[in-house]
């Protein structure tokens, strides 16, 4: 041996959720690293606002830099029950990167995917 140590530094990946309402629609932003670790806190949030009747829900992602397939798992598991709500969960703000996830897995074909919070509030507001 040498005597050199090895130090491993566990660093958590950030990550934070807000909501707020806005013109009667719930926005939840998310921001970091939706993993298996944080996915729950995101889908309580979702789920918190279905339980008090409010299923018209955008996403804002602007600041998501990383989703696994728990965090896309999340979107998947309201999606139908807010639809026979009458209600919808737009996605925005997606970066390149995590844009592409979406993209490969199909999501452009289920989920309103759209550039910013205000085109998707707009979506909304058109019907």
């Amino acid at each position: 041996m040498s005597g050199v140590s090895k130090e491993e530094f566990i660093v958590a990946n950030p990550f934070s959720i807000q909501t707020s309402k806005i013109d009667g629609l719930s926005i939840i932003a998310i921001e970091g690293f939706v993993d298996a670790h944080t996915a729950p806190s995101f889908e309580n949030a979702i789920l918190s606002e279905i339980e008090s009747g409010n299923y018209r829900i955008v996403v804002n992602c602007e600041k998501l830099n990383y989703i696994s397939s728990a965090g896309l798992g999340v979107f998947m598991s309201f999606i139908e029950e807010v639809r026979e709500k009458g209600g919808d969960i737009k996605i925005c703000g997606l970066v390149d990167k995590v844009k592409s996830t979406f993209v490969i897995l199909g999501f452009q074909e289920i989920f309103d995917i759209v550039d910013d919070k205000t085109t998707a509030m707009q979506r909304f507001a058109a019907g």
